[in-house]
C-alpha cells in the first residue's frame, strides 16, 4: 500500500474513543469523574494518550463517547482539543450517552455504545472505524495497524500485546495461527493458547479494533436484536466472527512508538497500585514511557501557570526535589521532595517531606508533615505535623490503603480526621 493511498485511508477513518467507564478500581479518584479524566504524568489526563495517538497517526476525525460523570472530561476536551480545523474535516466531537434507542437505556456494553450512535456515524460516512479504549497509557501508530488491516483484506483487526502465559488469565486472550488469522477468543482462560513459535507467551486483546465501517454497522444492528448478547465487542461481537469472516491479529510490537527502552509500553492504570507505579516510573533516569520525545508529543490542556519555584536554603530548611517531577505552578518552600511526582500548583511548606508519592493538583503540604508512598487526590490540604505512610494500621483508620501499601488520601477523608492538638 503506497503512501498516497494510506493518507486517503486515514482521512476515511473515524476513531471512536470509548470513555464512559467508571473506573471503580481507582476508588475515590473516580468519585467525581470518569477514569479517562483522571490526571496522569504531571500535566496530562488519561484520555490525552489515545487522542494524541490519533493526531500523531494522521487520524483527525475523533469522537469521544462519554457516560459516567463526564463533566470534567468534557471540559478538558473542550479546552484542550479545540485546535483542529473543522474546515479540513478535522474534529474531536463529544458524544454523551443520550438513550438513543427505543428501549431508552444507557449504554449496555461497548458494542451498544457504538450502536446507539449509528445515525451519527452514518452522517460522517467513514470507510473504516477505529475503536479505542479511553483509559490506557501507551503510544501507538494506528496508521500501521490500518495499513495491515487493508492489505490483509480483513473485515476486523484486533490489536494485541504479548503477555507472559502465566499472566494470561488476567486478560481476554486470542488464539491466532501463523498467518495472524484469529481462530479463537478466550476470556481470562485457565489454560491459555500460546503465540505460534512462542510457547511462553500469549496474545492479549488491547481493546483496540479496526472494522470496515459498513461491515461493523451491519454487525451491530444484528447484535442489537440478540436478547442473549451482552452487547460487548470482546465477549460477543468478535467471537461471533471466528470461522466466518476474516479477522486478524495486529501485533502491538509492530506499531508501538518505542521509547528509550525496547519494551512495547502499554499500561492499564485501572488500579491504585498500577496508577501509582506508572506515575512514579516517570521519575526514573530512563523511564519506560518517554514523554520527552518531540516526535510523538502528547497533547493536552494546561493552565497558564508560572514555573516551579524552590525557595530557602539553610541548615534548617532547604526547598529541594530529587529524582522527582515537579510541574508548573509548584512552590517547594523549605520542604523536601524525594522520588515523587507533583502535579500543578502544589505547595510544599518548610520542614515537610514528600517521598515515593503522587500528588495531584492544588494540594498543600503544611509544615512538619510527612507523606510517604501515597496518592494525594486533587485539593488535599495536609495538616501541620500529620504523618502518612509510616504506620499502615493508623493510616487504615482514616484513609484507603491498597494491597501494596499505597495510601490514598482525599479531601473528604482529611475532613474526618480528629482535631490536632494545639501546638505551643
Amino acid at each position: 500500500m503506497d503512501e498516497v493511498n494510506l493518507i486517503s485511508a486515514r482521512k476515511d477513518t473515524l476513531a471512536l474513543v470509548l470513555a464512559g467507564g467508571k473506573g471503580s478500581r481507582l476508588k475515590n479518584l473516580t468519585e467525581i469523574q470518569a477514569k479517562p479524566a483522571v490526571p496522569f504524568g504531571g500535566k496530562f489526563r488519561i484520555i490525552d494518550f489515545p487522542l494524541s495517538n490519533c493526531i500523531n497517526s494522521g487520524i483527525r476525525r475523533m469522537c469521544v463517547l462519554t457516560q459516567y460523570k463526564a463533566h470534567s472530561l468534557i471540559k478538558h476536551i473542550q479546552r484542550g482539543w479545540s485546535f483542529l480545523q473543522p474546515e479540513l474535516n478535522e474534529f474531536v466531537e463529544i458524544w454523551p450517552a443520550q438513550q438513543q434507542t427505543s428501549d431508552e437505556v444507557w449504554y449496555q456494553g461497548t458494542a451498544d455504545a457504538v450502536y446507539q450512535n449509528l445515525e451519527t456515524i452514518r452522517d460522517h460516512a467513514p470507510k473504516y472505524i477505529l475503536i479505542l479504549a479511553g483509559d490506557h497509557i501507551y503510544k501507538q501508530d494506528y496508521s500501521k495497524m490500518l495499513k495491515q488491516h487493508i492489505e490483509a483484506g480483513a473485515k476486523a483487526t484486533v490489536s494485541c500485546i504479548e503477555v507472559p502465559i502465566e499472566n494470561a488469565h488476567e486478560f481476554g486472550i486470542l488464539d491466532a495461527d501463523v498467518d495472524g488469522n484469529i481462530i479463537r477468543f478466550v476470556e481470562k482462560p485457565k489454560n491459555p493458547p500460546c503465540i505460534p513459535g512462542k510457547p511462553d507467551r500469549s496474545f492479549a486483546s488491547m481493546g483496540i479494533y479496526i472494522f470496515d465501517a459498513d461491515f461493523l454497522i451491519d454487525l451491530l444492528e444484528k447484535d442489537a436484536q440478540d436478547k442473549n448478547s451482552s452487547h460487548d465487542f470482546g465477549k460477543d461481537i468478535l467471537p461471533s466472527l471466528v470461522g466466518k469472516e476474516k479477522m486478524i491479529a495486529h501485533r502491538f510490537q509492530d506499531s508501538c512508538v518505542f521509547n528509550k527502552t525496547d519494551e512495547a509500553y502499554w499500561r492499564d492504570v485501572g488500579t491504585l497500585d498500577a496508577y501509582w507505579e506508572a506515575n512514579l516510573d516517570l521519575t526514573n533516569v530512563i523511564p519506560d514511557l518517554d514523554l520527552y520525545d518531540s516526535r510523538w508529543p502528547i497533547w493536552t490542556f494546561q493552565e497558564q501557570n508560572p514555573a516551579a519555584k524552590f525557595v530557602f536554603e539553610s541548615d534548617l530548611r532547604t526547598g529541594v526535589a530529587v529524582k522527582s517531577l515537579v510541574s508548573a505552578g509548584c512552590i517547594i518552600s523549605g520542604g523536601t521532595v524525594r522520588h515523587s511526582l507533583l502535579f500543578s500548583s502544589v505547595r510544599v511548606h518548610s520542614f515537610s517531606l514528600i517521598e515515593d508519592s503522587v500528588v495531584l493538583p492544588n494540594c498543600v503540604i503544611n509544615r512538619h508533615a510527612r507523606v510517604k508512598k501515597a496518592i494525594l487526590a486533587q485539593g488535599c490540604v495536609i495538616p501541620r505535623g500529620l504523618v502518612i505512610g509510616e504506620n499502615p494500621e493508623e493510616d487504615a483508620k482514616y484513609f484507603y490503603v491498597t494491597e501494596k501499601g499505597v495510601v490514598l488520601v482525599t479531601p473528604a477523608m482529611l475532613a474526618k480526621l480528629p482535631p490536632a492538638p494545639e501546638l505551643s
